[in-house]
């Protein structure tokens, strides 16, 4: 296994910018395969539908009834962001599963390109503007501020420091399980390369889902919040 990313330099508008293509490499390849997955299963839909036509229905649907019992009536204005980043995310953390550590790099790796910091970084960041902007366009200036007041003026302090602890958290543990799990598996197969590695294989693939859907769920999470009466 190689140390660190394939790291290109160049200058873009007269700045200097550095691009980690391993990520950027992966990334695109489990986004362009869900997009070719996704027009396979739309293709032909039908009332009696194929494996993989079920398949995204059942996911689809989970996602669904989740939007729609956490957020509530407006649950089907962002069931396509949370929805799109379960499937983004679940496919990104497998692809470190797939024998791509095989192919050798020069620099860097065909890995997870969750395990990249700047990735999970750039999805939280994401999530963050996404639900402050849901929670500024549902309740304008009341989102931040409830009421001009001691208490209001500390609560909106509070809230405001969350904003940026929570993409925080969420970027750190989907980047630190990710990276965690492929140096085990990397260890395990120099140590021994023969059935040893594949039970902690096996567990990755659950790890990789479970945190896909903790992502997704905290997103969900968020907005809610910030959506919601109560906040």
């Amino acid at each position: 296994m190689s140390e660190g990313h394939w790291i290109v330099n160049t200058v873009i508008g007269g700045q200097p910018m550095a691009f980690n293509m391993d990520t950027l490499l992966t990334m695109w390849s489990a986004m362009l395969f869900l997009i070719v997955v996704s027009l396979i299963a739309t293709r032909n839909l039908s009332i009696f539908p194929t494996k993989l036509q079920l398949v995204f229905e059942k996911i689809l649907g989970y996602f669904k009834d989740l939007t729609d019992g956490m957020i509530g009536k407006d649950g089907k204005k962002h069931f396509p962001l949370i929805a799109s980043l379960f499937l983004f995310i679940v496919t990104a953390n497998l692809m470190g599963q797939l024998p791509l550590k095989m192919i050798e790099l020069k620099h860097g790796e065909f890995a997870s390109p969750t395990n990249d910091i700047n990735l999970t970084a750039g999805l939280a960041i994401v999530v963050l503007i996404y639900y402050v902007t849901a929670g500024l366009i549902k309740k304008k200036g009341k989102f931040f501020l409830h009421e001009l007041s001691f208490v209001g003026i500390i609560s909106m302090l509070v809230e405001i420091l969350e904003l940026f602890t929570r993409p925080l958290t969420l970027a750190l543990r989907l980047f630190g399980n990710i990276l965690a799990g492929e140096i085990l598996i990397s260890a395990l197969l120099a140590l021994f390369a023969w059935g040893l590695p594949l039970p902690i294989m096996f567990f990755e693939i659950l790890v990789a889902c479970v945190q896909a859907l903790v992502f997704t769920m905290l997103t969900t999470v968020y907005i809610a919040t910030a959506v919601g009466d109560s906040h």
